[in-house]
Formats: structure tokens, C-alpha cells, sequence
């Protein structure tokens, strides 16, 4: 039997819980979804992969003594722009402390939040794309047993892997129709299930419906 996931923890809700340390269940979810997008940003920056997971630390450490600071309101801007903001500032930061004498001293919290990065366009794309990625494989683990096999497979094999519905078909023992008709019904399924959410990870939906080049989910 398949155990049930946690929805992923966009809502703010969830990040206002963090300002509770004795919290553990709110900080184990937002590890569990943010540390992959913080490590992934690191290592395409080029940390290796025990520097990298030493970042992780370093960023959730500053969210734990700024998340009170931290204003819900859309018009401030989303949490993960702010939490992109500390990455990007403490992964500056640990870059520059490579090249400096040991013991020139740690910025500070208030530091990090008001300096303003470099500007970098392809590192805030990273970190929102593999924020929706996320939420994506969440989606689809959630509602995969709402479908037969088959019509799983045949959505997972044309939306996702980019094969052929003739050759998908064929392979499954389908009419063509019933690929398109299958992939059609578990896409619906799937945006229904992120918008319950109230987020905007749907724009990976777009990706896959309409073909764009994507890392693979």
C-alpha cells in the first residue's frame, strides 16, 4: 500500500510555523523541500557536494534566526525570492571566505537579508524551476493510483519521456485515441491537484504539454 505524502509546504502558514523552533514537523518539511533547491544551486556554482550540503546548513541556520522577520504579504515579494536572496548571499559569502585569511569574521543575519546580490537571472530560474519540479513529483505520486497502469504509463511516457503516441500505443496495447485521451484526463487530474494547493507550480504542467526542453522530472 502506498503510504499518503505530505503536500509539499508552500502556504505561508507553513513558513510562519517555522518561527516556532520546538516545531519539528514544520522544519522537517521545509528541509525536505527546500534543501535539494539550495543544494542544487551550490553545486551548479561549482561547491562540491560536502561544501554544498555545509551551505545548506549555513542558509537554513539564517532562516531559523530571520524567518520572524520574514512578511507573508505578496506585495513584499514571495518566500522564495527572500530564501533564494540569503542562498545566493551566503554562497557569495562562503566563495569569498575561500580566498581570505581564516578568522575575518561571519556577516550577519541583517547582513545577508539586506545585501543585495549580483544580479543573476539564471539562478533565480534554477531555484523556481526545481521548486515546481518538486511539486510536480509530489502531484504525481499523490494521484497515480487514481489511474489504471496503462493509462498512467501512456501519460508518463508521451508528457514526460517525449515518446511518440503511436509507438507508446502499440507498446501498451492501445489505441492511439485512448494515449491522447489518457494523457489528457491525468494532466487535468494533476493541475486540479497543484491548484488545490493555491500554487503556481502549474506552469511545469504548461512544460509538458507543450513539449518544451526540460530537465527530466
Amino acid at each position: 500500500m502506498r503510504l499518503p505524502c505530505e503536500p509539499p509546504p508552500t502556504r505561508a502558514s507553513l513558513i510562519l510555523r517555522l518561527r516556532d523552533p520546538a516545531d519539528a514537523g514544520a522544519w522537517r518539511e521545509f528541509v525536505t523541500l527546500y534543501e535539494p533547491l539550495v543544494y542544487e544551486l551550490a553545486c551548479r556554482k561549482g561547491l562540491q557536494d560536502a561544501d554544498a550540503r555545509d551551505l545548506c546548513q549555513e542558509v537554513f541556520l539564517a532562516v531559523a534566526r530571520a524567518v520572524h522577520r520574514w512578511d507573508p504579504d505578496p506585495a513584499r515579494g514571495s518566500f522564495r525570492g527572500w530564501l533564494s536572496r540569503i542562498a545566493r548571499n551566503l554562497l557569495v559569502n562562503f566563495l569569498t571566505r575561500q580566498h581570505e585569511p581564516k578568522g575575518s569574521g561571519a556577516t550577519s543575519v541583517q547582513d545577508l537579508l539586506e545585501a543585495q546580490p549580483s544580479a543573476d537571472p539564471s539562478a533565480t530560474a534554477l531555484f523556481e524551476a526545481e521548486y515546481r519540479r518538486r511539486v510536480f513529483r509530489w502531484a504525481a505520486d499523490e494521484i497515480r493510483s487514481e489511474f489504471t497502469p496503462a493509462t498512467w504509463q501512456a501519460f508518463w511516457l508521451t508528457a514526460v519521456g517525449g515518446r511518440i503516441p503511436k509507438e507508446v500505443a502499440s507498446e501498451l496495447g492501445l489505441t492511439v485515441g485512448a494515449v491522447y485521451i489518457a494523457r489528457s484526463r491525468v494532466l487535468a487530474r494533476l493541475r486540479q491537484r497543484i491548484e488545490e494547493l493555491g500554487d503556481e507550480a502549474t506552469a511545469i504542467l504548461d512544460e509538458v504539454e507543450h513539449g518544451i526542453p526540460r530537465k527530466p522530472l
